[in-house]
C-alpha cells in the first residue's frame, strides 16, 4: 500500500487528490461569495520561524501576498494586508487569549470572549476595548524586522500604534 493511496476507501481517489479537490472547492465557494481570487487563496494562516535576528528582534520575509503568518515562539502574528504588513501580539488585547484567524469572515477572531478584528488589527466588536496590540517594525530590503520590546496599545498611543507599518509594493 502506498503512502498516498487509501486502498480500503470507497472513493477511490488518493488522498493528494482528495486534499486537491477540496482546496479548489473551497476557493469556489470564497469566490461565489465575492472574494477575489487572490484573497482566497492567500488569506489561510501559515506557521513561520524567524529567518535571524537582529539584536533581540526577530526578522521575518516580507510576505509575497496578502496573508497571514503565525510565529508561535515568538507570540507574533504577521499579516501582509493591502500592501501594508504589520506585527501583532498573538494575545488578544482582553484577556491575552492567543487570537485565532477565521478564514469564512476573513478576521481574527478571540476564542473566549468573541472579539473580533480586522486583518489591520481594528476592533470590530466583542468584550476588547480597543485594537489588536501592533509591535514596531521596520523593512530591512527584503525581510522585516518585528521589534518584540515596542509593543503598542491604540488607546494608550495611537499615533505610535497607526505608524506600526511597512508599506510593500505588489512586486516585492
Amino acid at each position: 500500500m502506498s503512502d498516498d493511496s487509501c486502498t480500503n476507501c470507497a472513493l477511490g481517489q488518493s488522498r493528494r487528490d482528495f486534499v486537491r479537490e477540496a482546496a479548489v472547492t473551497a476557493v469556489g465557494v470564497l469566490l461565489a461569495l465575492g472574494i477575489s481570487p487572490e484573497m482566497a487563496a492567500a488569506m489561510r494562516p501559515t506557521a513561520i520561524t524567524t529567518r535571524r535576528r537582529v539584536g533581540a528582534d526577530p526578522s521575518y520575509p516580507i510576505p509575497a501576498a496578502d496573508g497571514i503568518q503565525i510565529d508561535k515562539k515568538e507570540q507574533v502574528i504577521l499579516v501582509r494586508w493591502k500592501n501594508e504588513v504589520f506585527a501583532f501580539n498573538l494575545s488578544c488585547p482582553h484577556q491575552n487569549t492567543a487570537l485565532h484567524w477565521s478564514d469564512a469572515d476573513h478576521q481574527f477572531q478571540c476564542p473566549k470572549h468573541h472579539s473580533r478584528y480586522q486583518p489591520d488589527g481594528t476592533f470590530i466588536d466583542g468584550r476588547a476595548t480597543r485594537n489588536m496590540d501592533r509591535f514596531s517594525l521596520t523593512k530591512a530590503g527584503n525581510d522585516v524586522v518585528v521589534h518584540i520590546d515596542t509593543m503598542h496599545k491604540s488607546d494608550a498611543d495611537k499615533g505610535a500604534w497607526t505608524a506600526s507599518v511597512v508599506s510593500v509594493t505588489g512586486a516585492e
